[in-house]
C-alpha cells in the first residue's frame, strides 16, 4: 500500500533548539508551530503530499505550497530560496542563496519527526542551521 500523509496537522520547527555554524544558528527564536492541511498523490511510482491551507511565509522566497516526496523511509522535501539574513533591529536584512532540505519520518503515534538543515551559500549569514521539526496529527474537537 502506498504511503499517505492526509489531513490536517500542526507542524512545529523547533528554532529554539537551532544549531550549526551560521552566525544565525545562533540567533535567539522561539519554537514556530503552524497548521497545514495534507494531499497526498501517487502516480508513475512517486507519493507527493502537498502542505495546503497554511500560513504564507514571511521570506517571499520560500517555496509555496511544500511538496514532500516519500523515499521509502520518510517525506522528504528540497528547495533553493533565497536566505534573509538577520543583522539587528532597523538593519536591513542581507540576502543571500540558500539551499535547504527537511524529512518527516512516520512515528508509531501518528506523529511524523525529522530534521531541517539549510546551507547557505554567503554573506554575513554563511553557513549552515538546523532544527528538529514534528507534525501532529491536528486534535479533532
Amino acid at each position: 500500500m502506498p504511503p499517505s500523509w492526509n489531513g490536517q496537522y500542526s507542524l512545529v520547527r523547533y528554532a529554539a533548539d537551532k544549531s550549526g555554524t551560521s552566525m544565525a544558528a545562533g540567533q535567539v527564536e522561539p519554537t514556530f508551530r503552524a497548521d497545514y492541511v495534507f494531499v497526498t498523490a501517487c502516480s508513475s511510482g512517486t507519493c507527493v503530499a502537498t502542505a495546503t491551507n497554511g500560513p504564507t511565509p514571511k521570506n517571499p522566497t520560500l517555496p509555496q505550497p511544500s511538496h514532500y516526496t516519500w523515499d521509502g523511509g520518510r517525506w522528504l522535501e528540497r528547495f533553493d530560496f533565497q536566505w534573509d539574513c538577520y543583522l539587528g533591529e532597523g538593519v536591513p536584512k542581507a540576502w543571500a542563496p540558500a539551499r535547504s532540505w527537511a524529512f518527516y519520518t512516520p512515528q508509531a503515534d501518528g506523529s511524523l519527526r525529522g530534521a531541517w538543515h539549510t546551507d547557505i551559500a554567503s554573506g554575513p549569514c554563511k553557513g549552515t542551521v538546523g532544527m528538529p521539526v514534528a507534525a501532529f496529527p491536528a486534535q479533532s474537537g
